[in-house]
């Protein structure tokens, strides 16, 4: 019997980052206690079989001992956009793949991956989704494009339904399409 598994995102989990607590007001006294209550959070969703695409920044300031030892920890199969911490101690872990830009499919959705928010993207004008980290949950979300980091989603990965849920309640549709449909275009996509 083949077991299920679910796609999960993330980003921005930012282990061993004091700053990030103070930052992104997170709710931890400690590094210490910060990483343990990503990695429970990771974990109480995550199943072994699953995979998860991590969008970037996992770890900054921690030695390379202890981003193995964190990494060994998260449950799933681990994919990597590369983010702008992301340095060679991250980079040298045993990811399954490692992007700077990707585009999956899952559940039949075509999703543009990226640790940045991008302004237009491929397949925008075919309901393409582009998921991003970086912000910390400091960019409102178009009606396709969402921040996934843990900041945005209390501190744990996201499936692509609860994305979705998310984007069906927001109005602002992505400034290319809005664009062509303030000069009169009706399909922006022939560029």
């Amino acid at each position: 019997m083949k077991t299920q598994t679910t796609t999960y995102f993330s980003a921005d989990l930012h282990l061993g980052h004091a700053g990030v607590i103070r930052m992104c007001g997170r709710p931890f006294a400690s590094v210490e206690e910060m990483d343990e209550a990503l990695v429970r959070a990771w974990n109480a969703r995550v199943r072994p079989a699953d995979v998860v695409w991590f969008l970037g920044d996992f770890a900054m300031g921690s030695s390379p001992e202890r981003c193995r030892d964190l990494f060994a920890r998260l449950n799933g199969t681990k994919h990597l956009v590369r983010g702008n911490h992301d340095r060679q101690r991250v980079l040298d872990l045993p990811w399954a793949s490692q992007h700077d830009l990707t585009e999956i499919t899952v559940d039949g959705v075509r999703l543009v991956l990226c640790h940045y928010a991008l302004r237009s993207w491929n397949q925008v004008w075919r309901g393409s989704l582009h998921l991003f980290g970086h912000t910390h949950a400091t960019l409102r979300p178009t009606r396709q494009s969402c921040d996934v980091g843990v900041d945005a989603w209390a501190f744990r990965p996201v499936t692509l339904a609860e994305i979705q849920e998310r984007l069906a309640t927001v109005e602002e549709e992505p400034e290319e399409m809005r664009r062509a449909r303030e000069q009169g275009e009706e399909d922006g996509d022939g560029a």
